[in-house]
C-alpha cells in the first residue's frame, strides 16, 4: 500500500489538488491522502509568524470540499481518506467514509482516539513519530487490532538520512505485525528500503511542484519519483510470492544443471 501524502500541498485550490491526484495515479499509486482541519481550533504558536497559518487557512477542507475531493478519487478507483486532527476533521471523515483513518504522529498519544477509530473504522494507520517509548509501546499493546497499522515515523521535516532510525521499524516489526514507514525524507531510498524490510504501507508527501509554497511541497517526491517506487512495490510483491518452500531445483534452472555443471574441465 503505497501512499501519497498530498496533505495540505495543493494550498487550498481544488483544481490543484486534482492535477496531484491525477499525477499519483499516473504514477500509479491508489491511495490519496489529505489533511482535515478547521484553522478556527488552531492554537497560538509559531505558525503565527511564519507564514503557516495562511496556508492552513486556505488549505482548509471543510465536509463538502473534502467529499468533491473524494468523489473525484473514487470516479478513479482511487482510496481516498485522510488525518483528522480534531473532532470536526474526525466527524466529517467518518461521514464521508468508514474505509480508512490516518491518525497523525502529532494525535498518536491520543489512546481514547485511537480506541474510537479502531471501532468506527475498517481500516487506522498510525504514525508514531514524536513520542516517547512508553507512548510507543502504549501503541504496541493495541497489536490484537487486526485493523491497526503502525507507521514508523520520525517527525521532522524534512528528515535527514542519518535520524531515519530504522531500528524503531525493527522494534515495532518484533512487536506488531502490521508495520509500515512513513518518511519525511527528501528521495525515495527510505521509502524503497522499508519497502525491503517488509513495509506494509509506505506513504511519502507528494507533489508536482516542488516550487510551490510551504514547507512540505519543498521535500514531497515528484511524480516520476512516486512511479519508481510503485514500480518496486510490484517487483517486491513477485518477488516474494509463495513458492511452497522450494528449496529443490527449479525448472527454469534446469538447462544450466545438464549443459553447464561440469563444463570446464583441468
Amino acid at each position: 500500500m503505497i501512499i501519497s501524502e498530498i496533505g495540505w500541498n495543493f494550498l487550498g485550490n481544488l483544481e490543484l489538488a486534482k492535477k496531484m491526484i491525477d499525477s499519483a495515479d499516473e504514477a500509479g499509486c491508489k491511495y490519496i491522502k489529505f489533511q482535515i482541519w478547521n484553522p478556527k481550533n488552531l492554537i497560538k504558536g509559531s505558525w503565527d509568524n511564519d507564514g503557516r497559518r495562511e496556508i492552513y487557512n486556505k488549505a482548509y477542507l471543510d465536509k463538502d470540499r473534502y467529499t468533491e475531493l473524494y468523489n473525484y478519487c473514487n470516479e478513479k478507483n482511487l482510496t481516498c481518506f485522510a488525518s483528522v486532527f480534531d473532532d470536526e476533521g474526525y466527524k466529517i471523515l467518518k461521514t464521508v467514509s468508514k474505509k480508512f483513518i490516518k491518525i497523525p504522529s502529532v494525535e498518536a498519544y491520543d489512546i481514547d482516539l485511537i480506541k474510537k477509530s479502531l471501532n468506527d473504522f475498517e481500516n487506522v494507520i498510525v504514525s508514531t513519530g514524536a513520542l516517547k517509548k512508553i507512548e510507543l509501546d502504549n501503541l504496541i499493546n493495541l497489536k490484537n487490532y487486526k485493523n491497526l497499522t503502525l507507521l514508523h515515523c520520525v517527525s521532522s521535516y524534512p528528515l535527514n538520512y542519518e535520524n531515519i532510525n530504522f531500528e524503531k521499524f525493527h522494534y515495532i516489526k518484533k512487536k506488531f505485525n502490521n508495520v509500515g514507514y512513513s518518511g519525511h525524507a527528501e528521495g525515495i531510498e527510505d521509502a524503497i528500503y522499508a519497502l525491503a524490510l517488509g513495509a506494509t504501507v509506505v506513504e511519502k508527501h507528494f507533489t508536482i511542484d516542488n516550487s510551490l509554497e510551504g514547507r512540505d511541497n519543498k521535500f514531497a517526491i515528484l511524480p516520476s519519483q512516486l512511479k519508481i517506487i510503485c514500480e518496486f512495490e510490484k517487483k517486491i510483491k513477485i518477488m516474494n510470492q509463495v513458492n511452497k518452500e522450494n528449496y529443490d531445483l527449479q525448472d527454469i534452472e534446469e538447462d544450466v544443471y545438464n549443459n553447464y555443471r561440469g563444463r570446464w574441465k583441468n
